[in-house]
């Protein structure tokens, strides 16, 4: 009978040759003893897919098996058909997209297209009635006369007294006075804008004095000219000869002329006119030139006051 010293170990047992050879704890039955950290490149993918495959293969035993390139596989399809679908999705949304904003672009210049061609109608009844109105009954062939005596044309008006002719010309809103070109001679008059054809040019239907004219701009947005007539004894029949002219019998006659009025009124009335003229050219009043003469005579009597501020209102 053997005797077994405690000595001695027990043998160990023989393999099983039938049983399976053990594998390592994966990942998911036990925390993992590092954490994958490799960032995507966008420009290099694969570079992403063979760190996540080397993770794999340092972490678990997952490649090693039979099964891995088959499910390996089976997991590639599903994410591409997966990305596929998304990217179909994708490209119904922006086709969606695209044609609501064709249609919207589409409605926006019918729309567009209907107000500009009702523009052009409206705008072409209105010079249609615009020409009957100014036209007589056609045996004369002559117009009849505005308001003010003159005639209302396409891109400008004129009126007029026995004594001066007033022109209007409307220009674009905030236009300066160095834009303006105005020359006035004895019988020819230019009107118009730098580095446009002009508005008016030609020979006046008759002689001006060009020293009693002048030219201002209201509210930048129109050019008025006044004319001083030579002869104050004539109606015009048209400002520039070759115009259309008016029927100067049915021009209405002035109610009255400063000789008829008495001398106080009358020097009111041409102080209304001198201040009109003043104002019409940015110069003073006569009220505000008073002021301004006051001021100075103030200014030399008290030489030792500051008046750098002072401001006449």
């Amino acid at each position: 009978m053997a005797i077994i010293s405690d000595d001695q170990e027990e043998p160990e047992a023989s393999p099983n040759p039938k049983s399976k050879p053990q594998r390592r704890p994966s990942s998911s039955s036990v925390e993992a003893r590092h954490s994958f950290s490799a960032s995507l490149d966008p420009s290099n993918p694969l570079g992403f897919v063979e760190s996540a495959f080397r993770f794999l293969a340092e972490e678990s035993d997952f490649l090693l098996e039979d099964s891995a390139e088959r499910d390996v596989v089976g997991v590639v399809r599903a994410a591409r058909e997966e990305a596929r679908k998304k990217r179909v999705k994708n490209q119904k949304v922006e086709e969606e997209t695209e044609r609501k904003k064709v249609v919207r672009d589409e409605v926006k210049a019918k729309n567009v297209q209907e107000v500009e061609v009702r523009g052009v109608e409206a705008a072409k009844e209105k010079e249609k009635e615009k020409g009957e109105d100014n036209k007589d009954d056609g045996k004369s062939g002559l117009c009849v006369p505005n308001k003010g005596n003159g005639l209302d044309m396409e891109k400008y008006s004129w009126t007029q007294t026995l004594q001066e002719v007033t022109v209007n010309i409307p220009v674009p809103k905030g236009t300066k006075g160095r834009f303006v070109v105005c020359d006035i001679k004895k019988n020819h008059l230019k009107v118009g804008l730098k580095g446009q054809p002009p508005v008016i040019e030609g020979e006046l239907y008759r002689t001006i004095k060009p020293d009693d004219c002048y030219w201002s701009l209201e509210d930048q947005s129109a050019v008025s000219v006044l004319l001083t007539k030579h002869d104050q004894m004539e109606w015009w029949k048209c400002l520039v000869k070759g115009g259309p002219e008016i029927d100067t019998q049915k021009v209405e006659p002035e109610n009255s002329k400063l000789s008829d009025l008495d001398p106080e009124t009358r020097q009111t009335v041409e102080k209304m006119m001198f201040d009109q003229r003043q104002k019409a050219m940015g110069l003073p009043t006569s009220d505000e030139m008073q002021k301004q003469e006051i001021l100075k005579k103030f200014m030399a009597e008290h030489p030792e006051m500051d008046f750098s501020r002072a401001k006449i209102s």
